[in-house]
């Protein structure tokens, strides 16, 4: 009965702010036309958008809040469709333990795995340049590298077959309470040389080894610290003013907790421990970018407007780097998930002391979900997988963004 009733109230109050748009411009001379000596009000886009878009708001805003009862759903989420912000709002606190300090939409989170996105887009920003070729031997960027046969290509479509740096540190870094560089990371690489997994181009193993050594080849190349180039050739550009690459390069100890952005949590028992800082944060490519959800959907926005890179090298970046990989309906392209059974869709997660990040994009209907949260528990992706696969709207005057590919 509740049910009906709530459908009924929503019904009426759409009626009414319908009727009141159609007032509010059934004055105005060229939005009226004569039909059988009455006057036909014509609503325009503007506003029939944004009835549509308020009521979309509506309903993203009450699965998210059902998210949080139900799930302990803690973080700031951005959903656009066709150019157009349809809800962005933040739920849950900073101080997760206490429920503190409230959440800001424009809060940084760690991006986690998220931030492969950026490594990548640097490489094909420096492929654009001529700096490097996607299918050279890296040891012409990086001399002391163990191992033959890896190119940029294969780190990007994560094809190489090498060892996980994580597991060699793990064993073999002594010291814990120092900070682990992409220089000590590549040191024990080149020092143990564990064994590859298989030999290159052979199969597909995500690994974040892969990424890092991108943050490596992009410092030898350029001649700058990869967070340098990062904020120079990509915060910058796009506006990206609460995002920054997290790094230790000048701390000799491990600090406590990361200072910067929101803190990560986890659950232990029946409470939220604040996460403390890790060793392994010292190596970046494979993580440590935060941004904010704002920030990242000028990121998002930049692929469909090219403000950054040609439509021809980013187009790259959705090309199935194993055609053939048959264990997993997805596949990866050069920094981007590309989901199998859904045309022109593409996107990254991301885990990582205490954060998850959740970035989906679909190019054929030009919707964008991202999900940004400072804690390791929460609802499962397919929840916002059911977001993305909803019915379109039928926003008005809607802008081409992006063109359409095939896998």
């Amino acid at each position: 009965m509740r049910k009906t009733l709530n459908f009924f109230g929503a019904l009426f109050l759409s009626f009414v702010l319908f009727w009141m748009a159609s007032c509010g411009h059934q004055t105005r001379p060229h939005q009226a036309k004569r039909r059988n000596g009455s006057i036909r009000t014509v609503i325009p886009y503007r506003s029939r958008d944004s009835l549509i878009i308020a009521h979309k708001a509506q309903v993203l805003d009450k699965t998210f809040r059902r998210l949080r009862r139900l799930t302990g759903f803690n973080g700031v989420i951005l959903y656009a469709e066709k150019g157009r912000i349809i809800l962005e709002k933040a739920y849950g606190f900073r101080n997760v333990r206490r429920h503190r300090n409230p959440l800001q939409k424009d809060d940084a989170f760690q991006l986690a795995s998220g931030s492969k996105m950026f490594s990548a887009l640097a490489i094909m920003m420096l492929k654009q340049e001529g700096k490097v070729n996607y299918d050279t031997d890296i040891r012409k960027y990086l001399p002391g590298f163990p191992y033959e046969g890896i190119t940029l290509r294969l780190l990007m479509n994560h094809r190489t077959g090498l060892p996980r740096y994580m597991s060699l540190a793990q064993k073999e870094w002594k010291n814990k309470h120092i900070p682990l560089s992409n220089t000590t990371m590549l040191e024990l690489l080149e020092k143990y040389k564990p064994a590859m997994y298989f030999k290159p181009n052979h199969g597909f193993h995500y690994c974040n080894t892969n990424y890092a050594l991108l943050a490596n080849v992009v410092e030898a190349v350029t001649g700058m610290h990869f967070e340098d180039f990062i904020r120079k050739n990509i915060f910058k550009p796009l506006g990206m003013g609460s995002s920054f690459v997290y790094t230790m390069r000048h701390d000799s100890t491990v600090p406590l907790y990361v200072n910067r952005g929101v803190p990560g949590y986890y659950h232990r028992g029946w409470r939220w421990l604040r996460m403390t800082n890790d060793y392994l944060n010292g190596v970046l490519g494979d993580k440590n970018i935060y941004c904010s959800v704002g920030d990242l959907y000028k990121f998002d926005r930049s692929w469909d407007t090219f403000s950054l890179l040609p439509d021809s090298i980013l187009r790259e970046a959705f090309v199935p780097g194993s055609p053939h990989y048959w264990r997993r309906h997805d596949n990866y392209g050069f920094g981007w998930r590309i989901r199998g059974g859904m045309d022109s869709t593409v996107y990254h997660f991301g885990w990582w002391k205490g954060f998850r990040s959740f970035n989906i994009r679909d190019m054929k209907h030009h919707k964008t979900l991202i999900v940004l949260t400072n804690t390791d528990r929460g609802p499962g992706s397919a929840n916002f997988w059911r977001i993305i696969k909803a019915d379109t709207l039928p926003l008005g005057n809607a802008k081409v963004l992006a063109r359409h590919f095939r896998k």
